[in-house]
């Protein structure tokens, strides 16, 4: 892995890839599985890899409960999550099924449960089961609810562990990883494609690029003539975590209904590999596209989201949830009362602020939220436009698709 990228970028190669996350190192490995021999080159604009969207979520590998029958998400985080079990137990990597309750607290959420039951079920989720409050009061003692779905098979894992892996095997089979490289430009021409990377403005000519770069992957699109839209708007999601004694009182996994109108989860309880219980991620507009933080105010990209009518469109369809996202953000107790209708007596002295992740969330022209995966080409320029949770689950599937999709006449 190289850190200056002046020191020895290549003139050309036969694989670029834009962007060290998840998918991108997945994508890069893909390629030389596939195509042995070939020239792989990774480029990630950071210090090291996988430090946005793969190194702040929460390590949950979903089973494809949510997902709409047939589409992208359904598919490939079904055919993924056994490729990820065995990867990670062939590198020791923590992998631990300690399931998830879906949990209901009102009529109108019953009836959003049995939708949701019925999904999981067209998408073979193995194991999962409708139950009342003795099974939730069996599962998870603290929680309390109408009815629930348990889906046994969820588990939680170490998802940049994964991604320094895939590093590993990537350099172990001839390709290269270069940190520190910016790429500022990306262009298809006649069969090939190049791009130009730092204020050197070095250019690295390309048999195909593929663009695997989160929150920046629409300006790059663009730049190699893809359409505009779905244009990024991200959104922060802001974790907290339980306090040691509450913690101890939550087995695994639980999560609230879903909203249908939205593609985030909701606030949830999240156990992970290293024994902390997470609460969160509510999702807020982020004022940057690296927006960890309410004081990450990039005026350029709140200029252009002003020209988007996408994002008006958004915003009016959406602004009293944004409302209350915001103001639950800032006041605890207000967060607290919404996680303790799902895990009663919970209050802001057992909530302590933790990381924060960006979401890149492709939005349309008409301001739909995009909820599947979505990935274009413009010529010899593949660009993943839309991959949110559960990406990091289906990064393995993911590549093989995306790398299909590479291999394609243009």
């Amino acid at each position: 892995m190289t850190g200056d990228p002046a020191l020895d970028l290549p003139a050309d190669a036969d694989f670029v890839i834009v962007g060290g996350g998840i998918i991108g190192l997945a994508v890069a490995r893909q390629l030389l599985l596939d195509q042995p021999g070939r020239s792989v080159l990774l480029l990630e604009k950071e210090q090291a890899i996988a430090t946005h969207q793969t190194g702040h979520n929460s390590g949950v590998v979903h089973a494809g409960i949510y997902y709409r029958p047939g589409s992208k998400k359904a598919e490939l985080t079904r055919r993924s999550v056994t490729a990820l079990r065995d990867y990670t137990e062939t590198h020791g990597i923590p992998y631990v099924e300690c399931g998830k309750l879906i949990i209901a607290v009102s009529e109108e959420e019953e009836a959003r449960l049995r939708d949701l039951y019925e999904r999981a079920t067209a998408n073979r989720c193995p194991g999962i089961e409708l139950m009342g409050p003795a099974g939730i009061a069996e599962r998870e003692p603290a929680a309390a609810g109408h009815r629930a779905i348990w889906s046994p098979t969820t588990a939680i894992t170490d998802f940049p562990a994964v991604a320094e892996q895939l590093a590993r095997d990537l350099i172990a089979a001839g390709g290269r990883i270069v940190t520190n490289a910016e790429v500022l430009g990306v262009a298809s021409n006649t069969g090939r494609a190049a791009v130009v990377i730092g204020a050197e403005r070095h250019r690295i000519d390309a048999g195909a690029v593929v663009v695997c770069a989160g929150v920046q992957s629409d300006r790059l699109a663009v730049m190699a003539g893809d359409s505009p839209e779905p244009a990024v708007v991200p959104f922060r999601g802001e974790y907290l975590t339980l306090t040691p004694d509450r913690a101890a009182q939550i087995n695994g996994l639980i999560y609230p209904v879903p909203d249908p109108r939205y593609p985030f989860l909701g606030v949830h309880f999240t156990r992970t590999v290293d024994d902390e219980v997470l609460v969160g991620p509510n999702a807020v507009l982020a004022f940057s596209r690296d927006g960890y933080r309410w004081r990450n105010v990039d005026l350029a990209h709140l200029a252009g989201l002003a020209r988007q009518r996408g994002f008006w469109r958004l915003a009016a369809r959406h602004w009293q949830r944004g409302a209350q996202e915001s103001w639950q953000s800032v006041n605890l107790r207000a967060y607290a009362r919404d996680v303790s209708r799902y895990v009663p007596g919970t209050t802001a002295s057992d909530l302590t602020r933790a990381r924060s992740g960006v979401r890149a969330q492709a939005v349309d022209r008409d301001g739909t939220l995009i909820d599947d995966f979505l990935i274009t080409r413009a010529g010899r320029v593949v660009t993943v436009r839309n991959a949110p949770s559960p990406g990091a689950t289906a990064a393995l599937a993911l590549a093989e698709d995306i790398v299909d999709q590479v291999a394609a006449p243009a």
